[in-house]
């Protein structure tokens, strides 16, 4: 039986030290995940590239998106939370830039491998609906604290608000095992990408207006992308 995690759910800024914590939550959620470890085998490096990767993708999110944090009651941030808000995907050029920037120093050390990455971005912006819509950017709890409710937590408010708005969601994820966590709060697969060949598949999933479903305490709440 799963036992349900005591946090305190507030916002979360994208500079100083929300920006630190949050990329470290990041980075130890996806230490463990089907592309990074194909991108990069290397424990040791991965960790530090994970850590350089998230904080640039955070630090690149545009002013209106809407990220939260999980904190336990010592302090300790365990989940966070990023969504883009309709009509704000695309990044700007100065968030874009900030991503690349971000990409580099993670791969800097392992241009072969940063050469392997970009196919999937590159995909990944290919797919993305036109049309606006929430993007679940990014959500991941701490591999200490996974399977607590957490992610359920953190997601449920954006979900009742597209649905209040009439509006789509829309993630994606490289990890198999999210797909049924996701299709539990009502997403279905979108499509399935494989940018490279050899290279993992990566699952664009999307979720209509009051499709039902929430997320519950379990799943592998490892990450999305």
């Amino acid at each position: 039986m799963a036992v349900r995690a005591v946090v305190d759910v507030a916002p979360l800024t994208t500079t100083g030290r929300d920006l630190d914590e949050a990329a470290i939550v990041a980075a130890r959620a996806f230490h463990i995940d089907p592309f990074f470890e194909w991108l990069v085998p290397g424990e040791v490096q991965r960790a530090r590239a994970l850590a350089l990767f998230w904080r640039g993708m955070l630090s690149s999110l545009p002013p209106a998106a809407e990220v939260t944090g999980a904190r336990r009651p010592d302090g300790r941030l365990v989940g966070v939370c990023a969504w883009v808000p309709p009509g704000a995907y695309p990044l700007a050029a100065s968030g874009q830039a900030r991503q690349l920037v971000g990409g580099l120093r993670a791969l800097i050390r392992t241009p072969g491998r940063l050469a392997k990455g970009l196919p999937y971005l590159f995909a990944i912006d290919k797919a993305h609906p036109h049309e606006p819509l929430w993007y679940l950017m990014l959500l991941v709890v701490d591999p200490v604290a996974q399977r607590s409710g957490i992610g359920g937590r953190l997601q449920r408010p954006g979900l009742e608000r597209a649905d209040a708005e009439g509006a789509d969601c829309y993630l994606e994820t490289q990890k198999e095992d999210n797909v049924a966590y996701y299709r539990a709060a009502g997403y279905e697969v979108a499509e399935v990408l494989r940018p490279v060949a050899g290279g993992p598949p990566l699952w664009t999933m999307r979720r209509p207006p009051g499709a039902g479903g929430q997320p519950g305490p379990l799943g592998s709440e490892g990450g999305t992308r």
